[in-house]
């Protein structure tokens, strides 16, 4: 009876696993390069999206990016209002530091209707492949 009982538990467990939306983790990140991503913005094609914390942004930024926090965007009434600084019309390539934020993110603005790239490259990365450091 204990076995049954166990055997049905994980069944369920396993059922509302499967039945769950796709989290971010789903999500992959842009093939686009930093270059390409960088192209596409200088372009007007694109917009940069930092989504690190204040204390992160204050430490360095890139010039250009938008500031909209991961702990802002997983509020969903702050996620609009930020949302509202966005072009739809408008690639929007997302970055943080090692590439994790940028995807849990990216999931939040793809679901407002914009198309999202994610870049794995974090802030350093980013200035390396000739991203601006903002004064």
């Amino acid at each position: 009876m204990r076995f049954l009982l166990g055997a049905l538990a994980m069944a369920s467990v396993i059922s509302m696993a499967w039945s769950q939306p796709a989290s971010a983790e789903d999500l992959t990140h842009t093939k686009d390069t930093p270059e390409a991503a960088l192209k596409n913005i200088k372009e007007g094609k694109a917009v940069l999206v930092d989504v690190r914390e204040q204390n992160e942004w204050d430490a360095g930024h890139i010039a250009g990016a938008l500031f909209m926090p991961k702990s802002k965007l997983d509020v969903e009434r702050e996620a609009a209002e930020l949302a509202k600084k966005l072009d739809k019309t408008k690639i929007i390539y997302t970055h943080c530091r090692a590439g994790r934020r940028a995807l849990a993110c990216g999931e939040v603005l793809k679901k407002q209707g914009f198309e999202v790239r994610v870049l794995k490259p974090g802030y350093e990365e980013l200035l390396k492949a000739g991203f601006e450091k903002a004064k």
